[in-house]
This record gives C-alpha cells, sequence and structure tokens, in this order.
C-alpha cells in the first residue's frame, strides 16, 4: 500500500539556508524511497529578498503568510505526518502544535538554531513569560525532536522531549568534488561566507583582520555579508548565489568562523565551518558551541579567542603553503567521515519513515 504524503512545515523556500540545507536536500532520498512529500514553506523568496534588501518586510506580506499558513495547518487530513522546522507560528503560542498532536497526527520537529533563546532571553519581561517556555513546550508534544548539535538536544531532553535525534547540518560531497590545493597566488584571502545577519560577528575580529591587513597582499573576502563597515580592513564583497558559492569558497586560502560566547551562538551548527573544509580549508574559528567539536586545534585548523590568538593562527596560515594544504586535507576527511549527506541520508529518512508506522515506540535518546 503506498505511503501517505509527509508534510513539511518549513520556515523559507529554497532560497533560506536553513530550510534548504535541513530539509530540501534530504527529499530526493524520501522520494526514492516511495514516500511522496508536500513542502509548505512559511515565508516566500521575496520575503528574504526584501529582508537582506532593506532589514524590513511589510507587515501586510507577513500577515498574508501566517494566514496561509493557518490555512494549509487547519487543511491537513487525520493522522498526517507532518516534519515542522522551528515552529508553526512564530511569535505566537504553541495553539497550532498542541491543534495537530489533538488530530493524532505524527510530528517530528528539527532545530538548527537555539530558537528558544528567541523568546526565553528577550529584553521584554512579556514576551519571557508568554513565550519563553514555547520551544520546550513543542519539544515535548512532538514525537520526535532532532537536533543540529548537543547544546540543543540538552535542551531538548530537559524539556522532557519523547525521544530526541541529533543530524548535523551538513553538505552535500557530489557539490564538492574534490580537494582544493593551495594556492600560491600570492595574494592571502582570508574568507568568510554567511548572510547579513551574521555578518555582524566579524567586527569581533576587527581589530586583528586590520593588523592582518598592514601586511602586503592580505585581502578579507565576504561572501553574502551585504554591506560591512571594518576599519582599516581590505575587504572585498561577494553576492550570495546557490551555483556560485563552493566557487567562491575555493577562492579561499582560509576560512573563518568567530562567534561570541553567547546563549544564541551556542546553538549553531557551524555549518560555516562544514562548507569550508569541504573544501579542503583550513579554518580558524571561536571555540563557541559545536565549533569546538568540528575543528581539531592545530589539525584541521585553529581554534582562537583573543585578537593575539586569531593574529597569530591566520599569519601561521599565511606563511605556510604546506600547513595549509594539510590541514586542508584533514578536513575534508573529517567532512567526508562526519558531516556530509552521503552520511546522514539514511538516518534522516528512517527517522521520517518510523513516524508512518502505527503505534510505534518511542524508545531511546542520541
Amino acid at each position: 500500500m503506498p505511503l501517505s504524503p509527509v508534510f513539511f512545515f518549513t520556515k523559507y523556500t529554497r532560497a533560506g539556508a536553513s530550510s534548504r540545507y535541513r530539509t530540501y536536500q534530504y527529499l530526493q532520498f524520501l522520494q526514492l524511497s516511495g514516500c511522496p512529500v508536500v513542502v509548505h514553506p512559511l515565508f516566500d523568496d521575496s520575503y528574504l529578498e526584501q529582508k537582506y534588501e532593506s532589514g524590513t518586510v511589510p507587515l501586510v506580506d507577513v500577515l498574508k503568510a501566517l494566514t496561509r499558513r493557518v490555512f494549509r495547518i487547519l487543511d491537513l487530513q487525520r493522522q498526517a505526518v507532518v516534519v515542522i522546522e522551528y515552529e508553526l507560528l512564530p511569535w505566537f503560542p504553541a495553539v497550532f502544535e498542541r491543534f495537530l498532536m489533538w488530530r493524532g497526527c505524527k510530528v517530528m520537529v528539527d532545530y538548527d538554531d537555539a530558537l528558544f533563546h528567541q523568546y526565553d532571553t528577550h529584553p521584554k519581561w512579556l514576551v519571557r513569560k508568554l513565550l519563553g517556555g514555547k520551544i520546550a513546550s513543542v519539544m515535548r508534544l512532538a514525537n520526535t525532536v532532532m537536533v543540529g548539535n548537543q547544546y540543543l538536544a540538552s535542551y531538548a531532553k530537559a524539556a522532557g522531549a519523547k525521544r530526541v535525534e541529533l543530524v548535523p547540518t551538513v553538505i552535500d560531497l557530489s557539490r564538492y568534488p574534490t580537494l582544493s590545493i593551495a594556492k600560491d597566488s600570492g595574494e592571502f584571502v582570508i574568507g568568510w561566507i554567511g548572510s547579513p545577519s551574521t555578518a555582524k560577528y566579524l567586527q569581533s575580529i576587527a581589530p586583528a583582520l586590520a593588523e592582518l591587513c598592514k601586511a602586503t597582499n592580505v585581502k578579507v573576502r565576504l561572501v553574502g555579508s551585504g554591506y560591512i563597515d571594518l576599519p582599516s580592513v581590505s575587504v572585498e564583497t561577494v553576492a550570495w548565489k546557490d551555483d556560485t558559492e563552493v566557487d567562491e569558497i575555493r577562492r579561499f586560502d582560509v576560512g573563518i568562523m568567530p562567534l561570541p560566547d553567547e546563549p544564541w551562538t551556542r546553538g549553531k551548527c557551524g555549518f560555516k565551518l562544514i562548507q569550508y573544509m569541504a573544501c579542503g580549508l583550513p579554518v580558524v574559528a571561536s571555540p563557541v558551541g559545536v565549533n569546538a567539536e568540528i575543528v581539531s586545534d592545530d589539525v584541521n585548523g585553529f581554534l582562537a579567542t583573543t585578537t593575539h590568538e586569531w593574529v597569530q593562527a591566520l599569519l601561521r596560515l599565511k606563511d605556510d603553503r604546506a600547513l595549509r594544504q594539510r590541514m586542508g586535507q584533514e578536513g575534508r576527511k573529517r567532512i567526508e567521515e562526519k558531516y556530509c549527506l552521503q552520511v546522514t541520508a539514511q538516518k534522516w529518512v528512517s527517522l521520517i519513515e518510523e513516524l508512518h508506522k502505527p503505534n510505534q515506540p518511542l524508545t531511546g535518546q542520541s
């Protein structure tokens, strides 16, 4: 008998990185297993375009998106299999998640960010009071909670989730087919990739980058950052595009991921590092959250906290082409072993297929 569809309630279309890597890149594997899928993104492409270009989205567009989602939730059949990215409606109590459980739906929720801190550390006490425990409630209601790192897993277990499964955010090796060879062009390129919302973290290492740029032939190349003011830093900004991001990363000599040590950043999944290392690049990162698991210090990159540590790590890589090559090879090996679609796809598919099984006992946590 054919399987009923799995309904995915993602936050974005493929244009949003979290949705693209946590959901869309896996759908082919679920479909190959004979399971049909229906995807309902909350926000369309124009939402992200407006957000990144102007920083705001017209309220009427947001309300239309929320209304559309409510109707799609209400239209679901009883006992449907549902996968939710984060939450059904942001900044709204978990009413609709409870509705799905009342309807007998099998629900998995997925997190690659510490979304709960958006509410429980909010500066306004009313938000903390009304929504501070929302994500914990959603996790308790769900049949399965899938998370991208141990920080999120610990929160889910403490919240009382029935089942917690760790699936890191990964890349598709077929898009990163060969190792990068450390180039010797005479110009040392310190690279970063991300979005305007995370580019602010570069400010924490601005003094280190400025000191490095005092040397000749050092450049900082930022992909997807938008405009950012980094005084005394030789910066080149490049627009992010899905079909060119790998090529842009390959133009780096080293990939960086600075982060402040804060509750929100401890929930990050280190995806920038995974992309750099998949391209065979050495990395330098702040030892925050999962970064300290992905990076083995002095093996596939360096962990740095102070300005002095950032400068010294980047200078070592600048002055030693063989070190860049060796660390890049170690990083690529790490990705092939743990952080690629070819390793995680079967587990991801199996978790969703289990939701189809009637009265499936939910045992064990990982």
